[in-house]
């Protein structure tokens, strides 16, 4: 295990018993903030480089939120050191751009991320690119009736997993302009839900160390979002002491 000196986990600067079992992933280190108002006793606990965490309460349980930064290298560095502190359940609260249709920003809230689509880097590095990223089916589960109880119409279905930002918006700076359109053909026609940045790793990493993954992504309302994940933790601590 690659630690500091002082015992802390090399990149996230955290130990055991810093974090709760539970933890939302966002990106944006700044959107740690937001999100940890919503626990109860929040404490700001660590923060390198991008890996922001605080650590609060969700009905007496001790949650926390960490940001991945942007994409999937950061982001399985993020998760590898969560789970190495205690993290069992991972939700990434998110935006992300549509892909099968436009206008499913305009008829659904959210989006639920079932799995995702591999393609990015990270994750070969892992487990071959056969294996399939999923999300654990209770943290799906806990996300799709937290939205209907909170009245949001979520889209449920998978996303793409990409590494390359400019890539999908302006494809035609690319020399592998081709390559790229004919790509996002194949996800709108297979009927690939939304496009981020780093489900794949989080996902794929979950199921190889035995631990549980989801995600609920938005088209720019994070408010709704992120009580959504709250709301889905708050079930599945119920549930898990059931």
């Amino acid at each position: 295990m690659f630690l500091t000196d002082d015992g802390l986990q090399y990149h996230v600067r955290l130990k055991q018993g810093d974090i709760g079992e539970y933890v939302f992933l966002p990106g944006d280190p700044f959107r740690t903030d937001i999100i940890a108002s919503y626990l109860d006793d929040a404490v700001l606990v660590a923060h390198n480089r991008e890996h922001k965490t605080w650590t609060g309460y969700l009905d007496g349980v001790k949650v926390s939120v960490t940001s991945t930064g942007m994409g999937c290298p950061s982001t399985a560095i993020a998760v590898e050191e969560l789970i190495n502190c205690g993290a069992k359940t991972f939700i990434r609260i998110g935006t992300a751009g549509t892909v099968k249709d436009p206008k499913d920003e305009e008829i659904y809230d959210c989006c639920v991320v079932t799995g995702a689509v591999r393609d990015e880097g990270t994750t070969i590095h892992y487990v071959p690119v056969e294996f399939p990223a999923i999300a654990n089916r209770h943290v799906v589960d806990a996300l799709v009736r937290a939205c209907k109880e909170r009245g949001l119409n979520a889209l449920e279905g998978i996303s793409q997993s990409k590494d390359s930002f400019y890539g999908e918006l302006e494809p035609e700076n690319s020399p592998v302009e081709a390559r790229l359109k004919e790509r996002w053909v194949a996800w709108q026609r297979a009927g690939v839900c939304c496009s981020e940045m780093e489900c794949a790793a989080i996902f794929v990493l979950c199921s190889i160390r035995g631990v549980r993954g989801g995600a609920i992504m938005n088209w720019g309302n994070m408010e709704e979002t992120i009580q959504a994940a709250c709301d889905a933790v708050r079930i599945l601590i119920r549930e898990d002491k059931e």
